[in-house]
């Protein structure tokens, strides 16, 4: 089993100011590697600036999918050396330019900005600046890249000159990969807990055995619990899980303060000799949160195929043998991503530290009324700041128990939404005399007819029971009256986990409840639930309350995280893989056809001199393992045979195959004709019989159909 996530297709739409079509492959296969089901689709050549405004281009049509933008610096300098406040302004409008796309979209934007040949850092900086705190936007530096994908060669001056592809195979490898990275942690849905092994995992030796005194953090130790620490500040939350006398763990943390994690740093642990199984599902129900959300770290193979057997929901992580390797294995499970760290996230750990001491004060109450009033509940409704827009869309991703349409959304979406008056948002902040909860509720609505149309309302699992759901329908209510209308209408839609949504509308009492769509409309009088007032049972409180982890209609189907960090986290390797799944797919689709024409022989017999590998005519010459220079290399040799000069456009307008370098020679030799030429032609066109004139015209209509 896997973590949910909505639906995911459409189209991966990229523009960029130089040729990008070298992506395409490394694209193709990390999209079937991750199960996403993008098609991949280039903006015509060198149009961003025309791509992020135009209503009617590729990017702002784009529905479902996501958007790409690539940009080189340098590129907008190419017509010379425009003075540094031109360049400047260039940057400015760039800017302006990603935002009104990412504010009329409602699909993730993300833009990278690639390594340039020259340095340009006042505007690099002044990009950055902007960029990563711009609502919708998902920043992809070139720092991001090297530091995760680091190449020897990147720049090839020979094919930037000639067809403007800036870059080497390998680094096309490196950037097709990081993109594809930061799509997968847009679209994932999060992992919420990290579970640690403690002897060979946190630490080097056995503490029951060697002491307290006696383990070791070394190095890739060491890197692993600085990791984990830096995980916990993104909103990931650690517990332990180690076989072993618990005094003797406590212990080691004790007379080890130096170790960058200490106890404090941990909801809760299970150090019993229990199978870890066990010790899981108990911290997951102790936690409220689903077992899909957890990841194990662990050094043992054993333990790990035994919760893969028991709990296959979590996802289990197997430290290398050799511990060096530790630190870079870690950086590569792509699991440990975040795309965006919201202010709840940064303070998740606290709070649940603070539930921890709402648990305590329930367990004491006499009453719910008695508890709650205790509480001292603080409850602000209102229209969110631009910064909550991300933790807004975050909560309609993971919130399912009060949440009654289930509608997950995007934060450029949500964004879209707003600025385009198409529907309003409400954001839900709570607190009390123990700390504040956060944005924890989320109403978006419109007004339509007669009625105040209800399209989310959805309640963080940690605020519910309070009274919350009540006073954020007295407010949508009170707005309906506010505008002169009789009814609130709020849409059910059932989901695995949303009974409890159910539940809350029932007990309201609606003056209309049918069946519609699969669901339950309710129709409830503006007057009413304008008064609406949470009136607690009388009986103590539950100790504890369940927050299960995002879920939708369809199920999310996991990558092999650890594969990835073992085989894919090299760009030469990665460029291997992505040319032979391409092989693959050009024999599926009945490439490595024989030569049919002498053009295509003789065209054939230059690709396997350059190659040194015997080419079908349908094959990839960049699958077989040709670059730029020897692309350079051989429309030399075919200017030099057959007199045409062809760009090299050709390299990437397509499939750069024999068949397709043989139609682009043989439209060349055509358009270069004569009028003595033209009538040979026509001469040998009329000598033709009916049947090989159709089989002629059949053979060059398929090459049109696969264009």
């Amino acid at each position: 089993m896997s973590p949910p996530v909505a639906p995911q297709g459409g189209q991966l739409a990229i523009s960029a100011t130089f040729t990008a079509e070298p992506l395409e492959d490394i694209l193709v296969f990390w999209m079937a590697e991750l199960g996403l089901g993008y098609g991949i689709q280039f903006a015509p050549y060198n149009q961003v600036f025309q791509q992020l405004l135009d209503p009617g281009s590729l990017l702002a049509t784009n529905r479902g999918g996501i958007n790409a933008v690539l940009v080189r610096l340098e590129d907008w300098t190419r017509s010379g050396d425009p003075p540094a406040v031109q360049l400047d302004e260039t940057a400015r409008r760039f800017i302006q330019s990603v935002e009104t796309l990412a504010a009329r979209s409602g699909v993730p934007l993300i833009v990278c900005l690639c390594p340039s040949a020259r340095s340009l850092p006042a505007v690099e900086s002044l990009l950055f600046e902007n960029l990563h705190r711009s609502s919708g936007v998902h920043l992809l530096t070139a720092q991001e890249i090297a530091e995760l994908y680091p190449v020897e060669e990147i720049h090839d001056p020979h094919a930037d000159e000639l067809g403007h592809v800036p870059y080497t195979p390998e680094y096309f490898a490196a950037l097709g990969t990081a993109l594809a990275r930061k799509i997968h942690a847009i679209t994932a849905p999060p992992y919420k807990v990290i579970v640690l092994d403690c002897d060979e995992t946190l630490w080097q030796g056995v503490c029951g055995e060697d002491g307290p005194d006696g383990i070791v953090v070394d190095p890739p130790r060491r890197a692993l619990q600085e990791f984990m620490l830096r995980q916990r500040e993104a909103g990931m939350l650690l517990a332990l899980s180690s076989k072993n006398n618990e005094e003797d763990v406590l212990e080691t943390f004790r007379r080890n303060p130096h170790m960058p994690l200490r106890l404090e740093h941990f909801v809760s642990w299970r150090i019993n000799w229990e199978p870890k199984p066990a010790g899981l599902r108990s911290l997951a129900d102790e936690l409220g949160l689903g077992l899909n959300s957890f990841i194990l770290v662990d050094d043992l193979p054993k333990e790990c195929a035994e919760v893969e057997a028991q709990c296959p929901e979590v996802l289990t992580v197997t430290l290398p043998e050799n511990p060096e390797e530790i630190p870079e294995f870690l950086r590569h499970i792509w699991a440990f991503d975040h795309a965006r760290v919201t202010e709840e996230d940064r303070r998740r750990a606290a709070m649940y530290a603070e539930q921890a001491e709402r648990r305590k004060l329930a367990l004491q109450a006499a009453s719910l009324a008695e508890f709650l009033a205790s509480l001292g509940l603080q409850v602000r409704i209102a229209p969110p700041s631009p910064e909550q827009l991300p933790r807004v869309a975050q909560l309609t991703q993971r919130t399912n128990q009060m949440n009654v349409t289930m509608r997950r959304r995007t934060e450029s979406e949500i964004r879209a939404l707003v600025e385009s008056g198409e529907a309003e948002v409400l954001a839900v902040e709570v607190s009390d005399r123990f700390g504040c909860y956060g944005l924890t509720g989320v109403a978006i609505f419109r007004a339509r007819g007669e009625a105040l149309e209800v399209d989310t309302f959805l309640l963080s699992c940690r605020v519910l029971g309070r009274g919350v759901e009540h006073q954020l329908l007295a407010r949508l209510g009170q707005i309906a009256q506010e505008r002169g209308l009789e009814w609130v209408d709020v849409p059910f839609h059932p989901a695995a986990r949303n009974r409890p949504a159910l539940q809350f509308l029932d007990s309201v009492g609606a003056a209309l409840r049918q069946q519609q769509d699969g669901g339950i409309a309710f129709r409830f009088r503006a007057v009413e639930v304008a008064a609406l007032e949470y009136r607690p049972e009388e009986k103590a409180p539950a100790a504890r309350e369940p927050e299960p982890s995002a879920e939708s209609g369809t199920r999310f189907v996991r990558p092999d995280y650890v594969k990835i960090a073992r085989e894919l986290r090299q760009p030469s390797g990665i460029l291997q893989r992505a040319r032979a799944a391409a092989r693959k797919a050009t024999e599926r689709a009945g490439g490595s056809a024989e030569p049919r024409t002498a053009l295509e022989a003789e065209l054939a017999r230059m690709w396997e001199q350059l190659l040194g590998v015997r080419p079908g005519v349908r094959d990839s010459f960049f699958d077989l393992g040709g670059h730029s220079l020897m692309a350079v290399e051989l429309l030399s040799r075919v200017r030099q045979r057959y007199g045409v000069d062809l760009s090299l456009e050709v390299l990437y307008s397509g499939p750069f195959t024999i068949e397709e370098l043989a139609r682009a020679v043989e439209l060349a030799q055509i358009a270069s004709a004569g009028e003595e030429e033209y009538a040979a032609l026509l001469a040998e066109l009329e000598q033709l019989t009916d049947e090989e004139a159709r089989a002629l015209l059949e053979r060059e209509t398929g090459r049109s159909s696969r264009n």
